[in-house]
């Protein structure tokens, strides 16, 4: 988040958007979430969304592999699994919706991002490109070692459509929730596939089947039936918190060496660089620290978002906040609406020739983090049989969140602005400050079954007493 001078209702476009109230890096699930919040909590139209690709989407829109697929259930009834056009298709209509477009500048790589002590402000350096060279499709190496390999190469994320597998030997290295879509489409085109696997993974059955034509309709309309399907799918995901959590046991495995063989084709289903946040954004915060230097050892955020010596600094997906067992989007959400409730304020300020600056406690931040890495201690996460890329090489977990869901929309359900160093000439509007309460969406199940049986029966058995009785309180 930026914090600029000037009104939040500045003009907006594309043509000439250097002097914004707040930047946006991103326009995937997360940056379009915080820019509809920022219209609708703070009525600020004064941002600028700064997306490298040519399209929103974010990660929907990288990955086009085949069999690409959401690794958990639709949040729309009607797809048991989510076609990745389908969600490209909703999120564009979303971004429509609200008039994003004007704000994104597409094609524009964030280099650097420094902020500026004096004038209280983050100075961002964009790169921006006529196009996107997708140059993982077309490099040559060779396995083993990937240096000399003369076929065709390709990472899951910058797939190349116009290459026709039919008959192809091809190989695929990684196993993770990649490769586990996109192995059984390819073989189904491949005369040989061989698959390269550091550790085996857990594999539980997709369970997908049709939506019939009468379930359409119930949920179509009949929308409590809808609701009340989209709680219990909740519940589930909830409950299997324990089970990841807990209860699974990776057994380490050792492979046999694969030897030298030949291939027309290398799908790098390795994924990303996980534990390296905010790569390949250079950021230098107060002082000029270094990310590289605050994230010694590891990185941390307050709640996965805020992180010391970053004024007015937010990050969606950060450190900590990643999960096993439900859906990211319920964490960005509580994510926007707490980091919307921080901005807030610096508008506010601003609007009254103020400047205002937040960043967390470092004690406040360091005893956050200690508790939920003595939590991820005990997890299966920290298991020395489970090598994953949820963790370091030291064996800290700095990817996965501690707990449910719930537990953290409970913890982003009102800011402590105790918790936050104030700077700035607006200070002391947050000096001894109430904690602003945000609330949460609440989508887990109120009542149980049994309970909702009860009371429709209850429902139905008055409303039928009351048609019996009413013949005869007409003829009285």
């Amino acid at each position: 988040m930026s914090s600029i001078p000037g009104s939040t209702r500045l003009p907006v476009g594309n043509k000439d958007f250097t002097n914004a109230t707040v930047v946006i890096i991103g326009a995937g699930i997360s940056g379009m979430c915080m820019a509809i919040d920022l219209i609708k909590r703070n009525k600020c139209y004064n941002f600028v969304i700064l997306e490298k690709s040519s399209s929103v989407g974010g990660t929907w829109n990288d990955n086009k592999y085949p069999g690409c697929c959401c690794d958990g259930w639709s949040p729309r009834p009607f797809y048991p699994r989510t076609n990745i056009i389908v969600d490209i298709a909703y999120l564009v209509s979303i971004a429509e919706k609200y008039g994003l477009y004007k704000h994104i500048r597409f094609n524009s790589t964030v280099e650097e991002a420094r902020w500026d002590d004096e004038e209280s402000k983050w100075k961002v350096s964009v790169q921006v490109s006529g196009h996107k060279i997708a140059t993982e499709s077309s490099a040559r190496a060779r396995y083993p070692g990937l240096k000399e390999f003369q076929g065709k190469m390709m990472h899951s994320a910058r797939s190349d459509w116009s290459y026709n597998l039919k008959g192809k030997r091809i190989a695929i290295i990684g196993n993770g929730a990649t490769a586990a879509q996109i192995i059984p489409e390819i073989a189904k085109e491949a005369s040989h596939l061989t698959v390269f696997q550091r550790t085996p993974n857990w594999v539980i059955p997709r369970r997908d089947a049709p939506v019939s034509a009468f379930q359409q309709a119930l949920l179509t309309y009949l929308p409590p039936l809808r609701w009340r399907k989209r709680a219990l799918q909740m519940d589930f995901r909830e409950g299997f918190h324990d089970a990841i959590f807990d209860e699974l046991r990776e057994r380490a495995s050792k492979s046999r060496g694969a030897g030298e063989q030949e291939y027309d084709l290398i799908v790098l289903a390795t994924g990303f660089k996980t534990v390296d946040f905010m790569y390949p954004i250079q950021v230098y915060g107060s002082g000029g620290r270094t990310l590289g230097d605050i994230w010694n050892g590891g990185a941390k955020a307050y709640y996965g978002m805020t992180v010391e010596d970053l004024p007015n600094f937010g990050m969606f997906y950060g450190p900590n906040t990643n999960l096993g067992h439900n859906s990211i989007i319920l964490m960005i959400e509580a994510q926007s609406r707490y980091l919307n409730t921080m901005v807030g304020e610096v508008i506010q300020a601003r609007q009254q020739g103020m400047t205002l600056a937040f960043k967390p406690k470092p004690s406040i931040l360091e005893e956050y983090n200690d508790r939920i890495q003595k939590l991820l201690r005990e997890s299966s996460f920290a298991d020395p049989n489970c090598n994953s890329w949820y963790k370091q090489d030291d064996g800290n977990i700095t990817n996965n969140w501690s707990g449910t869901v719930v537990d953290y929309q409970q913890n982003l359900s009102q800011v402590q602005w105790e918790d936050y160093i104030a700077e700035g000439s607006g200070k002391y509007v947050v000096v001894d400050k109430k904690p602003s309460r945000i609330g949460r969406v609440r989508e887990e199940t109120l009542f149980s079954d049994t309970s909702l049986l009860i009371g429709a029966a209850s429902i139905l058995a008055a409303a039928g007493g009351y048609l019996l009785a009413r013949p005869r309180l007409m003829r009285a």
